[in-house]
């Protein structure tokens, strides 16, 4: 049995799951609503506030379906309540972010124009600070999708470590020139 796929899902206050018989599973809560289309085969069930997926073979296919299915379905519920969020820092003189609206970013990278980044629907920038960038939205994929398309801007580079990186992210560094003293 698959570790993630047997876990229930516990349906939090404010949020509604319903299956419909095409098999897609919508979820609405405070933040937003989402849909998954599920496989045919994979089964999700809702009983006294509880989501439980489950699969009818313990062929390979579908167990990796049903861990993928249930982990997808807990991200809509934890989306649609709290939201999800990733940080990105710039790193490098001069290099700077600001965020003309939540919906559109300029981002000054060492490039002789600014960089604008404008956010798709449910997503939302922020600059606590000139060097820190915020992506908030309630689909896990979009937010992590979006966060990687501005760390693509300017990658972190391994001899000085100038870029774009999430917040945490270590970058290795390369020695340089082996000659150089």
């Amino acid at each position: 049995m698959s570790r993630i796929g047997k876990l229930p899902i516990q349906i939090p206050a404010g949020v509604t799951v319903t299956v419909s018989d095409e098999n897609v599973v919508t979820v609405k809560g405070p933040k937003g609503e989402l849909a998954q289309s599920v496989n045919e085969q994979i089964k999700v069930e809702i009983k006294d506030g509880v989501l439980t997926v489950s699969r009818p073979n313990d062929l390979k296919q579908m167990r990796a379906m049903h861990g993928l299915y249930r982990a997808l379905i807990n991200n809509m519920v934890i989306g649609v309540t709290t939201g999800f969020t990733k940080s990105l820092e710039l790193v490098g003189v001069g290099y700077r972010a600001q965020a003309d609206s939540a919906k559109q970013l300029t981002i000054n990278i060492g490039y002789s124009h600014p960089v604008v980044v404008a956010a798709p629907e449910g997503i939302s920038f922020a600059t606590p600070a000139p060097t820190t960038i915020t992506v908030t939205g309630i689909d896990k994929q979009v937010v992590g999708e979006i966060a990687a398309e501005i760390r693509a801007i300017r990658k972190p580079e391994p001899y000085h470590g100038k870029g774009i990186r999430y917040t945490g992210e270590v970058v290795r560094h390369k020695e340089g020139k082996a000659g150089k003293k």
